[in-house]
């Protein structure tokens, strides 16, 4: 049985050279112009880390249900719910207060995201969670943001992240399309493979790239695109003298 591997959301952080430790009451992100900004690509580990929702409609739902992919808590702020935030909360599975936003929310939150649609609200929770050193995303409103959120393409355990830096989401989705087609679900087998041979490696043989090299040029990959389980067994154990679970 394969272990259940950590989700990580990839976030694009916007941060500034020379940035100091916040002060008391003062925002560890500094206002700062966004032209020619450069956003840090990071996977981040939130696995039980407390991530707050401001919102409660369709895009809150999407953004809760990528956070508690990555086993995230998730608080969502929000007097209504959309049915899918209202079946999470009666599995218990989010925690919801049932209330306008109010800055006290973002107590204990390791990140934050504003999902609404007043502007005014959205302003506040940037504010908010800048102040307390809380990074913070408003959905659609980069100007407001101090991470903003790729598009993925997602196979098994691989994930690649496609950002625009927030100039244009149709490029970044229509890159996203084009990497869907490119790399199917014979990626998640590949990389399930791959995983596996590296756990059998001693530390540090040496051997990884050749194997891998020596992999793709017998066909590993087209056999699994192909479903030939016995060819790629057997490309497999040709190689590398070991057996391989296939998924």
């Amino acid at each position: 049985m394969k272990n259940k591997q950590a989700r990580y959301p990839c976030l694009n952080f916007a941060l500034l050279h020379g940035s100091l430790p916040a002060k008391k009451g003062k925002s560890v992100f500094r206002h700062r112009e966004r032209e020619n900004l450069k956003y840090y690509p990071v996977f981040w580990d939130i696995t039980g880390k407390k991530c707050v929702v401001i919102g409660g409609g369709d895009v809150a739902a999407r953004k809760v249900a990528r956070l508690l992919d990555c086993d995230a808590k998730v608080c969502v702020v929000s007097p209504v719910l959309v049915p899918e935030l209202e079946v999470l909360k009666k599995d218990q599975r989010i925690e919801h207060i049932d209330d306008e936003y109010a800055g006290e929310y973002l107590y204990g939150a390791s990140l934050v995201i504003g999902a609404t649609d007043d502007e005014k609200v959205n302003a506040a929770i940037s504010r908010d969670a800048k102040t307390k050193g809380i990074p913070v995303n408003i959905v659609d409103d980069p100007q407001k943001c101090d991470f903003i959120l790729p598009s993925l393409v997602e196979r098994g355990d691989l994930t690649i992240a496609c950002s625009t830096g927030g100039n244009s989401p149709a490029l970044a989705r229509h890159l996203r399309e084009e990497l869907e087609e490119t790399y199917g679900e014979e990626y998640a087998t590949l990389l399930n493979i791959l995983g596996q041979l590296r756990m059998k490696m001693e530390k540090n043989a040496g051997v990884g790239k050749t194997w891998f090299d020596q992999l793709m040029a017998a066909g590993l990959l087209d056999a699994i695109r192909q479903k030939q389980g016995d060819r790629v067994k057997q490309i497999i154990y040709d190689i590398t003298g070991w057996e391989v679970a296939i998924d």
